[in-house]
């Protein structure tokens, strides 16, 4: 049961990273690579994902 739930939350978190992609600025190549590496790698995509994936708007300090 419980690889199950795993398996649930890492398919939550792989549609969630796509969704987020999709509604991106980024180019169509960017999203088709980053959309890819998630479906190939979805434990993995996700985590490079988010670690350099998602460009926030952070203040930059002169």
């Amino acid at each position: 049961m419980e690889y199950g739930l795993i398996g649930l939350l890492v398919l939550i978190a792989d549609i969630y990273a796509i969704i987020k992609i999709l509604g991106s600025s980024a180019s169509t190549g960017a999203k088709l690579l980053w959309i890819l590496g998630i479906l190939i790698f979805p434990v993995v995509g996700f985590i490079v994902w988010l670690l350099a994936g998602p460009k926030g708007s952070s203040p930059h300090l002169a």
